[in-house]
């Protein structure tokens, strides 16, 4: 049996503002009753603060509880604040749930993004609703059974430290079912923490590392680039994360990204070097 905390087994027995509000400022979905667990919730804004919250949700108790809460924690929240609710802070607010349930938290905060997703740029909610159709269709998903995408995955990676299939699989339901994904999703890992440890390198080089590595990766990776087409690269002075270049010519890989040279030498030596790096043409 798994432990519940007594709040969740309150919100469960006795959930909070159940329902639909009509004509509700913005609606938001996640899951689905093919996956086992749903939810619709519904706020009214009223200038940049959520006056209500509403929620229908078809699931388990934690799912109910998780619902509940969140409508609590928003209803008199600015937006912005309310962007800022992640599914780590649901699963807190409740005193916390079992593993194998915290994907009812990951649930609301879905739904919630999903509801203030482009809730400034539309006041058409069919509009919205048409545009994250069109992004999630275009997002790769890893678990058919479930109809999981990467990015949820990366999300839920990131929020809580996930670093396990069997723990994905507890946050998200992608490989709980058939278990054919579970090498794409062990792959989703290793991806995330070897750019994290990539990124974790960058900060605590010296400085006389960075300019070294700054000094390598132009006279390798840059320089031969741009003399593909007659152009090329003189470093002339490393002021902190400040690069100051001369710079000539063009290069195939600019034209074909669309990038200018400038943001080419940029977004190379920030992708190798430190991502704070500014490239100034002199």
């Amino acid at each position: 049996m798994w432990d519940y905390s007594d709040k969740v087994i309150d919100h469960y027995r006795n959930p909070r503002n159940v329902g639909k509000i009509d004509n509700a400022d913005a609606i938001g979905e996640a899951g689905s009753l093919a996956c086992g667990d749903s939810l619709k919730i519904y706020l009214k804004i009223n200038n940049g603060i959520v006056t209500d919250a509403k929620f229908q949700t078809f699931g388990c108790g934690s799912a109910v509880a998780s619902s509940s809460i969140l409508t609590e924690m928003i209803i008199g929240k600015p937006i912005e604040e309310v962007k800022k609710i992640t599914n780590k802070d649901i699963a807190d607010q409740l005193g916390g749930l079992p593993p194998e349930k915290m994907h009812c938290s990951v649930m609301g905060y879905e739904a919630l993004e999903d509801a203030l997703k482009n809730y400034d740029d539309y006041t058409d909610l069919d509009d919205i609703r048409n545009e994250e159709e069109a992004n999630k269709q275009r997002e790769k998903i890893v678990c058919t059974c479930f109809g999981i995408t990467e990015n949820v995955i990366w999300d839920a990676i990131k929020i809580n430290g996930l670093k396990t299939v069997e723990e994905i699989t507890n946050y998200t339901k992608a490989g709980g079912a058939c278990g054919k994904c579970k090498g794409l999703i062990q792959d989703i890992i290793n991806t995330y923490y070897k750019k994290e440890e990539h990124e974790k390198a960058e900060s605590t080089l010296s400085p006389a590392q960075k300019i070294l590595k700054i000094n390598n990766v132009i006279e390798n990776q840059i320089s031969p680039e741009l003399r593909k087409d007659g152009g090329d690269i003189t470093l002339v002075d490393i002021d902190g994360n400040k690069v100051m270049v001369k710079l000539r010519g063009k290069c195939s890989g600019c034209k074909n990204s669309h990038l200018t040279l400038k943001s080419f030498v940029e977004s190379t030596l920030r992708e190798t070097v430190d991502k704070n790096i500014e490239v100034i043409e002199v």
